[in-house]
């Protein structure tokens, strides 16, 4: 029976977005939930403050679909941001950003078997978001726990210029990874959706968000692509 599976949302996004990809994964007999955040409780973490409410609506579904399903793992399923706070939540690092006094600390590597990130910029130049990035990738870089399959997805469907169409990738492309003339899923870079020692995957024609039109990471056919790795 396979894992019951755990999805995180991306940046000020809501659980009620991931309802179709929830859905997928149900019909595939996968056991999923989404971490229930709703657009506000992402409120205190702008301006680069600490992510620490949104990890610790991370931990209480983690504990919660474990004594559900009387499991001893998950596989965790990170978009966007999701997926780079999901590392922090596997570290054994105390997590106090600027301005928090009392650390943080979950060490959940061992409750995740699989972590899939999608579309997540594991590296940024953005100044609001640089501290937390850095906290990741010098406390755990690349697919550090080698007791947990690291799966990363990254999309090839829009190249930054600076020209009408591609100007809001070129711009977030060289926000994230320091160059806009590259491919991406129209926000986040393929260099920057993939970490040394996982399982890096590219996927041609899926843009960033479920809220784009078209498709997105999550749907059924780009689902294909990454799924087998939950088995």
């Amino acid at each position: 029976m396979p894992l019951p599976t755990v999805i995180l949302p991306g940046y000020l996004e809501s659980a009620i977005a991931y309802r179709q990809l929830e859905q997928s994964l149900q019909q595939l007999g996968f056991s999923t939930v989404t971490v229930p955040l709703r657009r506000r409780d992402w409120l205190p973490t702008l301006g680069g403050r600490p992510v620490t409410p949104i990890l610790w609506q991370l931990d209480r579904t983690v504990k919660q679909i474990l004594q559900q399903y009387n499991a001893t793992q998950i596989n965790l399923i990170g978009h966007s941001a999701g997926g780079w706070i999901s590392r922090i939540y596997m570290g054994e690092k105390p997590y106090s950003a600027r301005g928090e006094l009392n650390p943080s600390l979950w060490e959940a590597h061992s409750l995740v078997a699989t972590l899939v990130t999608l579309g997540t910029p594991h590296i940024s130049q953005e100044r609001w978001t640089r501290w937390n990035l850095d906290f990741v990738t010098n406390n755990y870089p690349g697919a550090f726990y080698k007791d947990v399959r690291y799966v990363c997805v990254a999309g090839k469907t829009i190249f930054g210029e600076r020209r009408r169409g591609s100007w809001l990738a070129y711009s977030s492309y060289q926000l994230t990874c320091g160059k806009g003339n590259t491919w991406g899923d129209g926000i986040t870079p393929i260099e920057a959706a993939h970490l040394e020692g996982a399982e890096n995957l590219v996927i041609e024609g899926v843009r960033h968000s479920p809220r784009n039109l078209g498709i997105w990471y999550g749907s059924p056919e780009p689902l294909k692509a990454w799924v087998q790795y939950l088995v």
